[in-house]
């Protein structure tokens, strides 16, 4: 079984596509806009990102987060830099041994975790 959707309420549809499609690898363009009003991004890995109009949108509560895992401690550092000079709030940095990450704010105040981890062991193979 794997994770492969997410449906967020968002003020404005088009500027949370612009967000996620210029940062976190959804394809530009490529969408599905149903009846009402949903529409649909898809990552290259097939991940869809269903946006939602909501235009009374609350307050997102504080832990409230997802994230996008990268491959290395360099291409969170790359993006990092890359969001912080192009002004979207930086909320939370990490840079340790074992982690790199950052957590900033989409458009709808949604924190998103952007973060490395070295790869782990499995657990032991059965009868060991």
């Amino acid at each position: 079984m794997r994770f492969r959707h997410l449906g967020l309420p968002v003020r404005d549809r088009e500027l949370s596509r612009a967000f996620y499609e210029k940062y976190f690898g959804f394809a530009e363009g490529v969408a599905t806009e149903y009846p009402d009003g949903t529409l649909i991004i898809r990552s290259a890995d097939g991940f869809d990102l269903a946006l939602h109009p909501d235009p009374e949108h609350g307050q997102v509560p504080e832990f409230l987060h997802f994230g996008f895992a990268r491959d290395s401690r360099g291409e969170v550092g790359e993006l990092l830099e890359r969001v912080r000079g192009d002004g979207v709030e930086i909320v939370e940095e990490w840079d340790e041994p074992g982690l790199a990450s950052f957590k900033c704010l989409d458009p709808d105040g949604y924190r998103v975790e952007v973060y490395w981890e070295p790869p782990q062991e499995g657990p032991p193979p059965a009868g060991s």
